[in-house]
């Protein structure tokens, strides 16, 4: 099977998108729904921590040389270095922890990432790919969030046609252009997938 040590194994539900795409409300929904059983993978970045951030909840923050370490021990489940010294990753120590208590961990999570994952568990996760309805729409989207300079949305956007190219490799997509359906789209996936 895999590496990760734990007598119960859960499954695996990765939610992967470009940047505004809507993934992290899709996944703090499904979050909220107690009959689901799920778990979020909190990420380990070697980034430093911005605002108001918690470690152990927003992310474990890893020194660069301890997360180089943890590569080199083959800590990780999947990792990427996303900008030069700026890694993030998925310690297989999470997912045992959130197997321990008897949960289904769910991810949001990078294209890369997220097909890693499901290349590593094919038969216990479900990865979704959560589409905007076209890029015009993801850069209002992403410019009405507030959050981010100007050069750091170009970026963003300019990523999205490479991430968009990899929808077809998961294994379903949810367009996001009605957010409420796109909530009731997500849940029946996950819903159904869990009782198989």
């Amino acid at each position: 099977m895999s590496e990760i040590k734990n007598e119960v194994q859960g499954k695996l539900i990765v939610f992967s998108a470009p940047s505004g795409s809507g993934k992290t409300t899709l996944v703090r929904h499904l979050l909220q729904q107690p009959d689901l059983n799920l778990e979020f993978s909190i990420s380990a970045t070697s980034r430093e921590k911005r605002g108001n951030e918690v470690n152990g909840k927003d992310y474990y923050y890893l020194s660069l040389k301890e997360f180089k370490n943890r590569i080199k021990n083959d800590e990780f489940l999947e990792w990427e270095e996303v900008y030069r010294d700026n890694f993030y990753g998925t310690l297989k120590t999470e997912i045992e922890r959130i197997w321990a208590k008897g949960k289904h961990v769910i991810f949001d999570i990078d294209v890369s990432g997220g097909l890693r994952i499901k290349r590593k568990f094919p038969e216990q996760t479900i990865a979704i790919f959560v589409k905007p309805p076209d890029l015009n729409e993801l850069v209002r989207r992403l410019k009405e969030r507030g959050e981010e300079s100007e050069d750091k949305i170009s970026m963003r956007v300019s990523k999205a046609p490479a991430e968009l190219a990899t929808a077809p490799l998961f294994d379903v997509i949810v367009v996001n252009s009605d957010l409420d359906e796109a909530k009731k789209n997500a849940y029946k996936l996950v819903s159904d997938f869990i009782k198989e």
